[in-house]
């Protein structure tokens, strides 16, 4: 029982501290550290310290992620967002609330490049909420559709959030991977048609519309994005047919976009050095947060905390739906305060136990939990996407009307997350059909 409240304690010094603005790897390796060694004394604790760190960056499976960062950072680089926006704009600018919908479908390709979130809300902010401004959009439309469409990187594949809750769930990445798709595109449909709705209903909230475009212009505008569907089919495809392994996938996706890049005119070394600079510093952030996982997680181990949440909530198995609400309240309370890096590592040593006892699957576990992770992107006090948008424009747009814009979105999240919970057949169906 002491153990238990010793693992209490633990976890709430780490939201203490992360609070306090203590770095989250920081704050979840020390009090780890600590807690390991009033469990089992300062030998065992040194010996634990000294072997996480390689035991978990030799991983074959994690190599995938500096590779995805790299294919991202290189695609970002080259240009390819501005040529996904106008061909984007010239083919919906006509739909009611086109350029919102644009930023939108936009925002879904070139996440699936990019993998990042924050990285598709900031590229988007400075290309679309200009534009929209000028037409005459609300502005509150305008930023909130900016920065709610940048969580579909959080979802569509390759998405580094997917591949570090697969390895530590351990199910397969490739398969996680898949599980994204569908989920993906049921929030940028619903997206899509919240905006459709809301713009006819009130013409002043978008009333610039595209002038037309012919049928040839609208073919041109798609040759510069020709990479897009010849990158995300080879990583996907190659996966799909069982051709390659995600983290070959990964090596093939950099391959891919470096001959783009040089085809479209766009390769430089400069390219090649700033992608390998800003891929090796997003990946130190994200595996030292994940060392620092790695050892509070043995720590709640050693309290036992897990499992006797684990053996609380088996209770749960008639009533799954209260099981999952409780796991979701847990989320959009974390993401409140936390990054999304941060609310992974910190909550999946206690829920994944929790979920194994009542023989959930995890790969559609993994979708909500994602999901919940991209709601918290959106809610206030951190919600860091509008904080990026709001960084990319400076003083146009007050942060007050960014949060007012998400919320419209948010209200979308409700009915998809309805959805995906009361249908899992739609984060499994794709990766139970092609076996993998």
């Amino acid at each position: 029982m002491e153990g238990l409240w010793i693992g209490m304690a633990g976890f709430g010094v780490v939201l203490l501290l992360v609070a306090l603005q203590f770095p989250v790897g920081v704050a979840l390796g020390l009090v780890g550290a600590v807690g390991i060694y009033l469990q089992i004394g300062y030998r065992p604790m040194v010996g634990i310290l000294e072997s996480t760190p390689f035991e978990f960056t030799a991983s074959w499976s994690l190599s995938a992620i500096p590779l995805f960062l790299l294919m991202g950072s290189v695609i970002q680089r080259s240009g390819l967002a501005g040529h996904i926006y106008t061909a984007a704009r010239i083919w919906m600018g006509r739909l009611p609330g086109g350029l919102a919908v644009a930023t939108n479908v936009a925002s879904a390709g070139f996440a699936a490049m990019s993998g990042s979130s924050m990285a598709t809300s900031a590229a988007m902010a400075r290309l679309a909420v200009p534009e929209m401004l000028r037409a005459g959009y609300d502005r509150k439309l305008a930023t909130g559709c900016v920065a709610s469409a940048g969580t579909l990187g959080a979802l569509i594949p390759p998405s580094i959030l997917m591949i570090l809750y697969a390895i530590f769930a351990e199910v397969s990445i490739a398969k996680m991977l898949v599980a994204g798709i569908l989920p993906g595109l049921l929030t940028l449909a619903v997206y899509v048609a919240m905006i459709m709705l809301r713009s006819h209903r009130d013409p002043t909230l978008a009333p610039g519309m595209v002038a037309r475009a012919s049928l040839r212009e609208k073919f041109a505008s798609l040759a510069p994005v020709w990479p897009l569907p010849l990158i995300f089919f080879g990583v996907l495809g190659g996966i799909y047919g069982g051709i390659v392994t995600a983290t070959e996938a990964a090596a093939l996706g950099v391959l891919l976009s470096l001959f783009a890049a040089l085809l479209a005119g766009g390769f430089s070394w400069d390219l090649v050095r700033g992608a390998l600079i800003e891929t090796l510093g997003s990946t130190a952030r994200i595996f030292f947060v994940a060392m620092g996982a790695i050892i509070f997680t043995k720590f709640l181990a050693l309290t036992g905390i897990s499992t006797t949440l684990a053996r609380s909530f088996s209770g749960f198995a008639d009533n799954y739906l209260l099981l999952v609400l409780a796991a979701s309240l847990l989320f959009l309370v974390l993401g409140m305060f936390l990054d999304p890096l941060g609310v992974m590592l910190i909550s999946l040593p206690i829920i994944l136990p929790v979920f194994k006892a009542v023989d959930a699957d995890l790969i559609w576990l993994g979708v909500i939990v994602v999901k919940y992770i991209e709601i918290g992107l959106l809610t206030p006090p951190v919600g860091l996407n509008v904080y990026v948008v709001k960084s990319a424009l400076g003083g146009d747009v007050p942060l007050g009307d960014i949060f007012r814009g998400v919320t419209w979105f948010l209200a979308c999240e409700v009915i998809i997350m309805a959805l995906l919970i009361g249908f899992p057949e739609i984060s499994l169906v794709l990766a139970n059909r092609l076996g993998l």
